[in-house]
């Protein structure tokens, strides 16, 4: 296991140390870096610095042997936002994963700088899950600052597999959004208590949206995914998650 700069913490951890601290050591191999300059061209107008990988780590490695794709959101750029050029990257490795694909969410959903062209990317992801997993375990990794927001959290949803941990956050809807629509008196977004109560990942696991409640920890995060992929293949959280609660309310 390679060590982070950060001794353990999985959070901490910049998005490529992410990758190298999962993926069998010494065969991360990153595809259109930051040296390919392959940035968004509609920041600019904006007057938004862009950035040269636009927000979004991906490429191939080896995972106890078995070759697999990834991809990592970097969350501090633009809050881990989708845009069109980090979009196309996550839907190409996984359209080219062999035998499965990592995916290492921090991001609060679609770039809004890029409205129409994030909801198409973020739709291209969920179509490129969709027809890997019915091959291949897709496993995503929920373990940053940001969380999985807005339309990533459909993505997300739709993985073999989810890890997260206690400083992890997943919704469709942010605070701050929540908070906007609805009025600080159904939600205070400066209530950090209440927003985990709610969203954090020990909830989520315990509501069955994730499969691992792992340590903040790059080992044990490791470990996790690992055994993620060795589950039978009809173990899948999403062939096995029944919506019982929502069904019954249909019924009543």
């Amino acid at each position: 296991m390679n060590a982070s700069r950060f001794a353990n913490s999985f959070a901490e951890a910049d998005s490529r140390e992410r990758l190298r601290a999962i993926l069998d050591e010494g065969t991360f191999r990153e595809i259109l870096g930051p040296f390919e300059r392959v940035t968004s061209p509609h920041l600019a107008a904006q007057h938004v610095v862009a950035q040269s990988d636009d927000g979004v780590v991906m490429g191939r490695g080896r995972l106890d042997g078995r070759d697999v794709s990834v991809a990592a959101v970097v969350g501090e750029f633009l809050g881990g936002s989708i845009g069109e050029i980090g979009g196309a990257k996550i839907a190409a490795a996984l359209e080219r994963a062999a035998q499965g694909a990592i995916l290492v969410l921090d991001t609060g959903g679609i770039r809004l700088q890029e409205a129409n062209l994030g909801i198409l990317a973020v739709a291209e992801i969920c179509d490129a899950i969709v027809e890997l997993r019915e091959r291949a375990p897709v496993v995503a990794v929920v373990a940053g600052r940001v969380g999985d927001y807005g339309g990533m959290a459909l993505a997300l949803s739709l993985c073999s597999h989810v890890v997260t941990t206690e400083v992890a956050r997943m919704g469709l809807n942010g605070p701050q959004v929540i908070e906007q629509e609805a009025g600080v008196a159904e939600f205070d977004s400066r209530d950090r208590p209440l927003i985990w109560s709610v969203s954090g990942g020990t909830r989520r696991y315990e509501q069955g949206h994730a499969d691992v409640l792992a340590p903040d920890d790059c080992a044990a995060i490791a470990e996790a995914v690992r055994a993620c992929f060795r589950k039978p293949r009809n173990a899948e959280r999403t062939s096995t998650l029944r919506l019982r609660p929502i069904v019954d309310a249909a019924v009543a």
